[in-house]
C-alpha cells in the first residue's frame, strides 16, 4: 500500500487534472490525500465550493482533504507562506508519491502552485505534473489506464455542480475531461487515460 498526496491551487482542479488517477490508487488500497489552497472563492461562494470538493473527494475514495487558507487568485503573494502550509502536509503525510498541476499555466495560482510544490516535495521519491485546462506546453511521458475509473471521475466532476459550465468555452467540464481522457487514451495506447509529466520517479 502507498501514500498518495494530490496538490491543487482551487477545487475541481485536481477532479479535472488526475481524479480517475487517484480513484485507481484509492481502488488500489491506497492512502490518498489531497491538499486545496484555497476555496475558489473567485468562481463562486467559498462554503458552496468547499462542500463540493469534500463531495467529490468521498465519491474518489480520497481518505482526508487538506485545506489551505489562503486568497483564489493571489497564490504569489503569499509564497512563503503556501511552502510552509505544503512542508507542514507533506510531513504530516509522509507520501511516497505527490501529483502536482504543470508549472506552465495561464493562471497565476497555477502557476505559483507548481513552483512552490517544486521545492516542498524535493524529498519525496515520486512526483508528477497533470495538466488542467489552462495548462501549456504540457508534453507527457506517463500515462495512468483510468477506463475503470472514468465514472468515478465524472461523478465527481459533476459534485462540482456550480463549476461544471463555467469553462469559457463551448464544451462543459464533463465533455472536456471526457475529450481529454480519450485523447490522453489514444497517446497512451489504451481507451481513456490520464497524463503526467514526471518530475522525479523511483523505479
Amino acid at each position: 500500500m502507498s501514500t498518495i498526496l494530490a496538490l491543487a491551487p482551487h477545487p475541481d482542479d485536481l477532479e479535472i487534472g488526475c481524479g480517475g488517477t487517484l480513484a485507481v490508487h484509492a481502488k488500489r488500497g491506497d492512502d490518498v490525500f489531497i491538499y486545496v489552497a484555497t476555496s475558489g472563492e473567485c468562481g463562486g461562494d467559498a462554503q458552496t465550493r468547499r462542500e463540493e470538493q469534500e463531495a467529490a473527494a468521498k465519491i474518489l475514495g480520497i481518505t482526508k482533504v487538506y485545506w489551505g487558507s489562503f486568497v483564489d487568485t493571489k497564490l504569489p503573494e503569499s509564497s512563503l507562506d503556501l511552502m510552509k502550509d505544503l512542508e507542514r502536509v507533506i510531513q504530516d503525510v509522509n507520501p511516497d508519491t505527490v501529483y502536482i498541476n504543470h508549472i506552465h499555466d495561464t493562471h497565476q495560482d497555477h502557476r505559483e502552485m507548481a513552483q512552490i510544490a517544486h521545492s516542498a516535495t524535493r524529498y519525496v521519491p515520486n512526483v508528477l505534473a497533470y495538466e488542467t485546462p489552462s495548462t501549456t506546453h504540457f508534453e507527457p511521458s506517463v500515462y495512468m489506464d483510468t477506463a475503470e475509473t472514468l465514472a468515478l471521475k465524472i461523478a465527481a466532476l459533476e459534485a462540482h455542480a456550480s463549476q461544471v459550465e463555467r469553462t469559457h468555452v463551448r464544451l462543459n467540464i464533463v465533455e472536456i475531461a471526457m475529450a481529454t481522457s480519450h485523447f490522453r487514451g489514444v497517446q497512451g495506447k489504451m481507451s481513456c487515460a490520464e497524463a503526467f509529466i514526471p518530475i522525479r520517479m523511483r523505479l
